[in-house]
């Protein structure tokens, strides 16, 4: 029987975490577009003010994958939401439920924290995860359309006259 663990993160996964992330991005096509560090996740995660937070999945005793999550708001509900930006399990280590127990985990932290709201994103062509979302009960939102502002066009917005 496999053994599962959830945990928070420490500063001393920040390795791990990064190694997790670089592997997320490969995953998704996107190495180039990782500009973090090892010690820039350990700051934000793990500094005198972390704003995300990470949890570290095990498999018998080794690591496996890991999530990292934050809070937002609902004028609408008046509570807070807890919002996964990431989840990823190495492959060798997928099928065994550690996916499902991360999700699981950060469940019950949103229900026993009074979280109105669990939500995350989901590449549309990553169709292995959205049959797997599906199938824990999630729903994709399909009347919603995120935006972004980042890099020169952000900078460019916040400095207009």
């Amino acid at each position: 029987m496999t053994n599962i663990a959830i945990r928070p993160g420490t500063r001393e996964d920040s390795a791990l975490i990064y190694h997790y992330v670089c592997e997320l991005a490969r995953y998704e096509k996107a190495s180039h577009e990782v500009a973090a560090s090892e010690q820039v996740l350990a700051e934000v995660l793990f500094g005198e003010r972390p704003r995300a937070y990470s949890l570290i999945c095990e498999i018998d005793n080794q690591p496996a994958g890991f999530a990292v999550y934050f809070y937002n708001f609902s004028t609408w509900l008046g509570q807070y939401g807890l919002f996964l930006e990431d989840l990823y399990v190495s492959p060798e280590y997928r099928g065994n439920g550690a996916g499902k127990a991360l999700l699981q985990y950060l469940a019950k932290q949103a229900v026993a924290e009074g979280c109105g709201r669990f939500e995350w994103n989901v590449l549309d062509w990553n169709e292995p995860s959205i049959q797997f979302y599906e199938s824990c009960g999630a729903v994709a939102q399909s009347e919603w359309v995120g935006y972004r502002l980042q890099g020169e066009a952000l900078t460019r917005f916040a400095t207009e006259g």
